[in-house]
């Protein structure tokens, strides 16, 4: 078992849980000699008006508002407007072709790394603000940091506690194994479904892939190993069992009755009041679904389970939180990012995850975890000249690692409205990321 002290220690690229260097919690007063970099200098005198852009539709008109009261108190000369896009990437996307797109906003992820320069204002230098913040690479270029990560999500699966307790189960699984077995003790209790697939969304199918680091056990399978390996969906292999874990669930009898005719809203309701036990989602669905039960103590939250000799929980940034190069209040727009960042609930209460900030508080659905061998890493970094090389073989192969098709059909084949069996995917899905693999490598 591994010391709470090794368990919180920080590295450059390797975060295990961020416990060591200095609060940022002086927010906008933050001064910088670089003259490109924008800063806030003015504090109570800094005046302005500054319009943030969100993707927060449900919040935008409740708690973003609170926020700019609270903002306010500290910035009183400084106004914020919001605008909150029901299609972030779709519409930002558009916006951007003029120079109009807000003064704060999220960085889309349709926007290559390399031209996050041609949009946005640089904030700091990489070597100072890695001192004050993790996961700052995402948006990095040459030097600069470009973008702020609003919350770092982790990623296993969301359990109502109360479930598992009815059922007699008295420890979160560790092993596959020992979650199917979890999962039929629900079941024969009679009180609530086991495991909740949400077929019929489709996307949050694509949550599965998130945990292919715990299911390896090793932070560089990802970027590292799997770009440069055939055979990646054979027995034995992270895809392999990692998704044999759905099939198996679904063809025992452990997922909803009729799963095409799932609904992700109603889902998140049942699993807070007891009638799903579990689904597999990132942390960001902590609050959602915590907002729907008088219990909320009651939603749990573990690893996904894996047979890997070390339980890694894998962390990634959510959207980076950056400043428009076309804005002419770029002062009142860093004084606002250093605030949400550092001293508004956002990260972890809305955003459902971890503070970047180095030497937050860690969240409740962490602390269970303190003193335990589970460690919460970053994936590593593609090698130089393999950077999107996974994305490339994927798109070649049209096999949709982040997309849901192969995952309705590993579900349809279980339930057996397919006339296929579980090898029968993986060896369709294996050849056809060793042709593209190949194909890809000799360009």
């Amino acid at each position: 078992m591994k010391s709470r002290k090794m368990l919180l220690a920080i590295m450059s690229s390797l975060l295990v849980i961020a416990m060591v260097g200095c609060s940022t919690s002086n927010g906008g007063n933050k001064v910088s000699t670089d003259p490109g970099t924008a800063t806030t200098t003015g504090g109570k005198d800094l005046k302005g008006d500054i319009t943030v852009l969100t993707q927060k539709t449900d919040i935008v008109d409740t708690v973003f508002k609170d926020y700019a009261a609270k903002f306010n108190e500290k910035y009183p000369n400084i106004k914020v407007s919001f605008q909150a896009l029901s299609d972030y990437e779709g519409q930002i996307k558009v916006r951007m072709n003029s120079n109009d797109y807000g003064d704060v906003l999220l960085l889309p992820t349709s926007i290559p790394l390399a031209d996050t320069p041609q949009f946005f204002e640089p904030l700091g230098d990489f070597d100072e603000m890695k001192k004050q913040y993790n996961g700052l690479e995402e948006r990095t270029v040459d030097g600069k940091v470009y973008g702020i990560a609003t919350t770092i999500n982790f990623n296993g699966i969301v359990y109502n506690k109360q479930v598992f307790e009815d059922a007699g189960i008295k420890e979160a699984p560790r092993t596959p194994e020992q979650f199917l077995t979890a999962l039929k003790m629900v079941k024969d209790k009679g009180n609530a479904i086991p495991l909740y697939t949400n077929y019929a969304a489709g996307w949050p199918l694509t949550q599965w892939e998130a945990d292919l680091t715990t299911v390896a056990g090793n932070v560089d399978y990802v970027n590292v190993t799997q770009p440069t390996s055939d055979d990646i969906f054979v027995k034995g292999q992270p895809h392999y069992e990692l998704y044999k874990i759905l099939f198996d669930a679904a063809q025992q009898g452990l997922i909803e009755k009729d799963p095409l005719t799932t609904d992700w809203e109603s889902s998140k309701a049942d699993l807070a009041n007891g009638k799903i036990a579990t689904m597999v989602l990132g942390s960001w669905a902590l609050g959602q679904i915590q907002s729907m039960t008088t219990t909320p103590d009651n939603i749990g939250y573990m690893p996904f389970p894996t047979n890997a000799e070390k339980v890694i929980m894998p962390l990634a940034d959510d959207y980076t939180i950056g400043i428009s190069a076309k804005s002419s209040n770029k002062e009142a727009a860093r004084a606002w990012v250093d605030w949400f960042i550092n001293d508004s609930t956002y990260p972890v209460t809305e955003g459902g995850g971890m503070s970047p900030v180095v030497g937050a508080e860690l969240p409740a659905a962490l602390k269970q975890f303190e003193g335990t061998d589970i460690e919460f890493q970053f994936q590593t970094a593609a090698k130089a000249g393999q950077e999107g090389l996974v994305d490339k073989i994927d798109k070649d192969s049209e096999i949709g690692l982040w997309q849901p098709d192969f995952k309705k059909r590993i579900i349809e084949a279980a339930i057996g409205n397919k006339k296929e069996t579980y090898d029968d995917i993986m060896n369709d899905l294996n050849e056809a990321w060793n042709k593209s693999r190949a194909a890809v490598a000799s360009e």
